[in-house]
């Protein structure tokens, strides 16, 4: 089982950056592979950005090239750098742990606007 903790939204204008922080409860080399969502009102879920315990990332095409997740394995961290925002970024940012089962985080509210 694993616990993640949430951080880092906000507010920020268009074209703005955040960074998202994401605290896990246990190694993350135990864990197959971690990634971030986002869920907009009234929208499905959605993968933003995900990395394997090998290291190996990927993106959707809506995010390629301004998004990046990264991971601190001594502090049991992952994050997404986000930049060059966008108003149809906006909306609840989850931690996700793909293991046994799907772990979630409690999100973090991402408004980007003017």
């Amino acid at each position: 089982q694993v616990q993640l903790v949430e951080s880092g939204g906000g507010l920020v204008q268009p074209g703005g950056s955040l960074r998202l922080s994401c605290a896990a409860s246990r190694s993350l080399f135990s864990i197959p592979e971690m990634a971030w969502h986002r869920q907009a009102p009234g929208k499905q879920r959605e993968l933003v950005a995900r990395i394997t315990n090998g290291g190996d990332r990927s993106y959707p095409d809506s995010v390629k090239g301004r998004f990046t997740i990264s991971r601190d394995i001594a502090k049991k961290m992952v994050y997404l750098r986000m930049d060059s925002l966008k108003p149809e970024d906006t909306a609840i940012y989850y931690c996700n742990a793909h293991w046994d089962v799907d772990y979630w985080g409690q999100g973090t509210q991402v408004t980007v606007s003017s």
